[in-house]
């Protein structure tokens, strides 16, 4: 059986020591997320994860959903005693608002939190992700009323949120979407169609489910101008605020999936559904958006998760198979062969997951800290820079690190050999689980679009200059500093294929678009590998910082400085081939007519 622990000690050290949570005591959240209260939350969230989700990831994954005929779902054995754990630890209010009864921490800590359950048990952790980003949008986007409906019980975990955009037609392209609204006397409206792929659209977890759905009002505008955002109750409220009538909207079947199988992705249909408009008329993707980027940081992070699971049990694996001699000579000579481990190409597999594992994790927990600063950092400027490092980043982190997760996930099952094949490992299941991080939330083709068609551009190009400047900034410091130099120079060296990657679509998208289109994927990776190289750089300076002054965990920090070390020198020099890659332009790859296909 596969076993988990979750990377407390690495995320107090990126929380306490890179990232230094203790400077921001004076905003609102942070003064109550001191070191200690840090360390006691994460410390128990882990053994929660490990200890009461974990156990039941494999076992829900055989057993998976059930739909019954009167269209309710059960969940997996032990999935509803889980859910009652997870209510009872107030795991799902730790930065909620404390006005409707949450505990008001930083949103960075849940990030954290968030990876350590996405790790455990993927499947089960969507459950309550999805209704954090229906708590996101309610609160930017609702009226007082609205909150004062939904909030408490959402953040309480008594109901449970979805996010219902796709539909059987369309995709990524919302405008063509054709779920109708029709306005009522009481300001109410009928919503009419059918939603694909909603993630715990249905299921025994909880009192109510509250479904945020996309719709277009009778006569509004064709296309993404005329969509609007509803809510819509599986039980609509009665005058006491408890669930009262059934509303119409049901499952109509549970996607037959490749992973994920304990999450009820389920075939949603509305037929004169009771539903309330949140936010303006027409307006709907704005507030939808609410949660799609609360969405897409939450599905970097369960690349990150699984990647991390994979690792964790491919080290195990790797200390206890015995196969062949070392190629340095005899290591284990009381046995009959040496542990896998001692292989260059095992290290190989192990060294690149865990130079991403580690960078990643310090991205997401940096990134999660700008998004907490966006809302509470007394200056307006600093507000601005930390708005435009979330909206940079966000396709970033969602693109890359749910592409590593795949690829690390196979890498680690390859440490297994043929049982990595065989389901009793559980190694098969952790490449099916994150193949699906790739593909919903936008898939990573269109988290590539948005960067080189959206982000770079955005504001005169602010948010990447200000990126640039920041990179430039920590090398020219560090750099009279022999022992930073390892880091410094290759962080230098692939920030300047970055920005002659950025030049040369500034010099060649505008005038031939599909050299933006042909090129997004490689400068996605190549922006992400600078990103974590820089993150790597930072973790650097404070190991090193902490050595000479004789603080800290001696192994845990050497293992630091050698892991930055390793993703300088085999990671991160891929930055040259997808420069090499963007600058070849697109005329190849669109040359061929369809028909030669």
């Amino acid at each position: 059986m596969p076993v988990y622990q979750a990377p407390v000690a690495d995320t107090l050290f990126i929380l306490n020591d890179v990232l230094g949570l203790e400077r921001y005591s004076n905003l609102p959240g942070f003064s109550d997320a001191t070191p200690d209260i840090v360390e006691a939350v994460l410390g128990e969230a882990g053994r929660v994860a490990a200890e009461v989700f974990h156990p039941l990831n494999q076992s829900g994954d055989h057993e998976g959903c059930t739909r019954h005929a009167d269209g309710t779902v059960t969940t997996p054995e032990g999935f509803d005693a889980a859910y009652a754990t997870f209510r009872e630890g107030g795991w799902g209010g730790i930065s909620a608002d404390p006005e409707y009864g949450g505990q008001g921490l930083p949103h960075t800590l849940s990030a954290a939190i968030n990876e350590f359950m996405s790790s455990a048990n993927m499947a089960f952790a969507m459950y309550p992700g999805l209704t954090a980003g229906a708590i996101a949008a309610i609160s930017q986007h609702g009226t007082e009323a609205q909150k004062r409906q939904y909030l408490p019980n959402m953040i309480d975990g008594l109901w449970t949120g979805t996010m219902n955009l796709t539909e059987p037609h369309c995709g990524t392209d919302l405008g063509l979407l054709r779920t109708r609204a029709t306005p009522q006397p009481d300001g109410s409206y009928r919503i009419s169609g059918q939603k694909i792929f909603i993630s715990a659209g249905e299921h025994d977890l909880s009192e109510n489910i509250i479904h945020l759905v996309l719709a277009r009002i009778d006569g509004a505008p064709e296309g993404v101008k005329g969509i609007s955002l509803f809510i819509v109750p599986k039980f609509v409220l009665g005058a006491d605020g408890r669930p009262d009538q059934r509303n119409g909207v049901s499952c109509g079947s549970i996607e037959e999936k490749m992973g994920i199988h304990a999450n009820a992705t389920c075939v949603m249909n509305y037929d004169d559904a009771t539903g309330f408009l949140i936010g303006e008329a027409d307006k709907g993707l704005r507030a939808m958006f609410t949660m799609m980027n609360e969405a897409r940081l939450g599905v970097g992070i369960q690349g990150l998760a699984i990647s991390e699971i994979a690792y964790q049990n491919a080290v195990v694996y790797a200390k206890d198979r015995i196969q062949g001699r070392s190629l340095s000579g005899i290591k284990a000579a009381d046995k009959r062969a040496d542990p896998i481990i001692v292989h260059p190409d095992i290290r190989r597999i192990l060294m690149t997951i865990r130079s991403v594992n580690e960078a990643g994790r310090a991205l997401i927990l940096w990134t999660a800290l700008k998004g907490d600063l966006s809302h509470v950092a007394e200056d307006a400027a600093e507000r601005q820079a930390a708005d435009d490092w979330m909206g940079l980043m966000t396709p970033v982190i969602k693109g890359v690190l749910t592409d590593k997760g795949f690829d690390n996930a196979v890498m680690a099952q390859q440490v297994y050999g043929g049982h990595g094949y065989v389901r009793e490992w559980g190694m098969e299941q952790f490449v099916r689980d994150a193949r699906i991080a790739q593909i919903y939330e936008g898939a990573n083709g269109i988290q590539a679009l948005d960067l080189v068609g959206r982000k770079l551009a955005l504001n005169g190009g602010r948010a990447v200059q200000a990126f640039f400047a920041e990179v430039a900034a920590f090398c020219e410091e560090h750099r009279s500093d022999e022992a930073m130099a390892p880091y410094t120079k290759a962080i230098h060296k692939g920030s300047k294929d970055l920005q002659q990657a950025t030049m040369w679509l500034m010099q060649n998208a505008m005038m031939k678009p599909d050299n933006a289109g042909a090129a997004s994927t490689d400068y996605m990776h190549l922006f992400g590998l600078v990103a974590l190289s820089y993150m790597w750089g930072r973790m650097a300076k404070v190991a090193q910082d902490q050595l000479a002054a004789g603080t800290g965990d001696k192994a845990f920090l050497e293992a630091k400085l050698v892991t930055a070390r390793f993703f300088m020198e085999r990671v991160l020099p891929e930055t040259a081939a997808h420069l090499a890659r963007i600058s070849a332009g697109a005329d190849t790859m669109m040359a061929l007519e369809a028909e030669a296909f």
